[in-house]
């Protein structure tokens, strides 16, 4: 008789990661393809930079932006879980990692760029530097496994606490940012501009 197999799903596995790697590196040759800087049009190498609004915003390694990538890779555990439940942990990642890498080259077109421009708080906003876009989906991939860690309900508070902080520390987060690209409010977007 065979012995049930409880072995704990693994999240990193070979070929998932490589094909993660292969992405990864298709959007970094895309992101060049747009013209995207390396890092920091201004010459401050610094690895962050937390204004807002500088011209330093999505040009260093991390900024108050990057929090909302890691509920990029939180949602993004939940949502692809509920699509694909059989589904291998390690494949699911492997799905997080394209569609953040994809929004990573979707959000430097000229349209997107426009549009935040035009819609939201982000005024100055003239694209990400490549190491800011690759940060974003490392960090995307860390919101995954630390909602994979602590599972749907810890999660969940991690999420609305970090929402919470976003909203009173730069007045922005990521629902507020899918708000205001999707439905624009202009009594949304005073708020926010009232803190600058």
């Amino acid at each position: 008789m065979n012995e049930p197999n409880f072995e704990q799903p693994r999240l990193f596995e070979k070929t998932p990661v490589i094909l993660c790697l292969f992405v990864i590196v298709v959007s970094t040759v895309l992101l060049v393809w747009q013209g995207r800087v390396w890092w920091c049009q201004a010459g401050d190498y610094s690895p962050w930079a937390w204004n807002i609004w500088s011209t330093h915003n999505s040009q260093h390694i991390i900024d108050p932006y990057a929090f909302t990538h890691v509920l990029h890779g939180v949602l993004e555990f939940w949502l692809i879980g509920l699509v694909f439940r059989r589904m291998p942990l390690s494949w699911r990642l492997f799905i997080a990692v394209l569609i953040e890498s994809t929004w990573e080259v979707a959000e430097n077109s000229s349209y997107i760029i426009e549009r935040y421009r035009t819609v939201t708080l982000s005024l100055d906003y003239f694209g990400d530097s490549i190491i800011n876009s690759l940060a974003d989906i490392v960090c995307c991939a860390t919101g995954f496994t630390i909602a994979y860690k602590l599972k749907f309900w810890k999660s969940l508070a991690l999420f609305l606490a970090t929402e919470a902080v976003l909203i009173v520390w730069i007045r922005d987060s990521l629902l507020i940012n899918i708000i205001m690209l999707i439905y624009p409010i202009e009594a949304l977007k005073a708020w926010q501009m009232g803190g600058h």
